[in-house]
């Protein structure tokens, strides 16, 4: 991280003057990384929590269309079966080196 990557954050949070702090966050731009918060919505989160969060990682699956558990088991089981394989392989190589 470079002090340039917080550029953005300085401008928006305005360190000289609070009450001139901007907001790139609205109803037309979802994706605005700064965003304020009234006390009163604050309050009514689930225990006062301050984690926050209302830009979507598009990096991450869709949470709300995962495959069903069953699904989702067959796979990790699949995947680490597979890695033990490769494992198991390895170790033979490595056996085979040694002698």
């Amino acid at each position: 991280m470079q002090f340039s990557d917080l550029q953005d954050f300085i401008a928006c949070y305005h360190p000289e003057n609070r009450f001139e702090r901007t907001e790139t966050w609205s109803e037309d731009n979802p994706d605005g990384r700064f965003r304020k918060f009234d006390v009163s919505e604050i309050l009514q989160r689930d225990k006062t929590s301050l984690d926050i969060f209302w830009i979507k990682d598009k990096s991450l699956a869709d949470l709300d269309n995962l495959p069903s558990p069953d699904v989702l088991a067959a796979d990790i089981i699949e995947n680490l079966q597979s890695a033990l394989e490769s494992f198991q392989e390895l170790m033979g190589q490595l056996g085979k080196a040694e002698s």
